[in-house]
Order: structure tokens, then sequence, then C-alpha cells
């Protein structure tokens, strides 16, 4: 991938100040080029209200709308302890696995805090062809991704379980695995789930789906 890093002045300088500082060589934009072994996705703070039941409501967020940040455009903020960056990121590349980290946990000093938004997915058809920068698209013949393994977190931080849902390739059928139990399970049912890792198979122009969604 392509990160674009851009120092951003010290947010307590004066206006003309900052000013002065991004014309500056040393606030440009910079370019570098980079492996990456996953993607990971940040998640939308989650909103702490109740509904008329006083029921805690759990947020959603679609998939693209956060692969967006590799769209070579969303810019995010990253914050050190001296400074501040803008940065955004654009795919080159794309392999024949790619996985997802989808960043649900924060620490800080004190505790570790779980974000619990519920990321819709589909399962199948996920194309990420407009992720890649335009010189590079016509390199890319197969795009498309399905989605063969999903890593669910539940419960605390501190004390939560995991499960896995894996595809069977020959058969199209998905199974839930938790220790040493084996379940089968519907396709619709893992998109409800808090996805936490996920691994997604390239689909070749010659591959058939099979799992019928």
């Amino acid at each position: 991938m392509r990160i674009f890093t851009k120092k951003l002045p010290h947010p307590d300088l004066p206006a003309e100040e900052k000013v002065q500082l991004l014309q500056n060589s040393e606030y440009q934009e910079r370019m570098v080029e980079s492996t990456f072994l996953y993607l990971t996705l940040d998640l939308p703070t989650a909103p702490l209200y109740k509904d008329e039941k006083e029921q805690l409501i759990i947020p959603q967020v679609p998939l693209f709308s956060i692969l967006a940040k590799f769209n070579g455009s969303t810019e995010k903020e990253y914050k050190t302890y001296k400074e501040n960056f803008l940065k955004r990121f654009q795919l080159t590349r794309l392999p024949p696995y790619l996985i997802f980290c989808i960043k649900r946990f924060t620490k800080n000093n004190f505790f570790v805090e779980k974000n619990p938004t519920i990321v819709n997915f589909p399962i199948t058809n996920v194309d990420l062809r407009e992720y890649l920068s335009e010189e590079v698209q016509a390199a890319h013949s197969h795009t498309t991704y399905d989605l063969i393994a999903n890593i669910v977190h539940d419960g605390k931080p501190s004390e939560g379980s995991y499960r896995i849902h894996v595809l069977h390739h020959g058969t199209g059928k998905w199974y839930e695995l938790q220790d040493l139990q084996v379940t089968d399970i519907l396709p619709q049912m893992i998109t409800l789930s808090e996805a936490y890792i996920q691994i997604w198979k390239r689909r070749e122009e010659d591959e058939t789906n099979q799992q019928g969604a």
C-alpha cells in the first residue's frame, strides 16, 4: 500500500504561525510504499445512549464505510506524544487472501475498552477494485473476495471468549467452532456477531460461487 503522511502544526499555535509552518518542507505530505500483513479497520466511536426502554442500543456500520480508510482520499489524524499527523492510505496490490482486523479494543493507562459496534458485511462478492490506485486497476483482473473465516469475540474485553466461523469449501457449508464444539450455522447468522478478525479469499475467474449467497 501507499501511505501518505502530513505533519500538522500544534493546535495551540497562533493561526499565523500555523500558516507559516505549513510552508516548510517538514510539513509537506510524504509518501512511502509498504507491505502489509493485514488491514486494520477502525470502528466509529460507539454512542452511549439508550432507547425508551432503557436498553443499550448497539450501533451498526457497513463494512464499506470502514474500508473507506484505504480509498486513497480519506484522511485520519494520528497523535503521538509530541506531534500530530494526517494520514491516508491507498492499496496498490491485492493478495490472494486478505485479513481484516476490526479494531474493537482500545487501551489506556487504566483499562481496556471494547467497541460493540456490529459491522454489516456480505459474505460473498466484496469488490475492492475502487480501493486500488487508478494506474494499477488495469493490472488486477480479479478484485472480488469471499469470506472464508470469521473470528468473533464475545463478552467483556478482560474475560470474553472467542468463536470461529469457517467455510467448508467442498460443500459450501458454514460451521461454528468453539473449543471442541462444532455446529453448523446459517450464513446470515454470521453477520450478526461481533466480528474481530476476518479472512477473505480472492475469487478467480474460473471459480463458481458455491456459497449460494
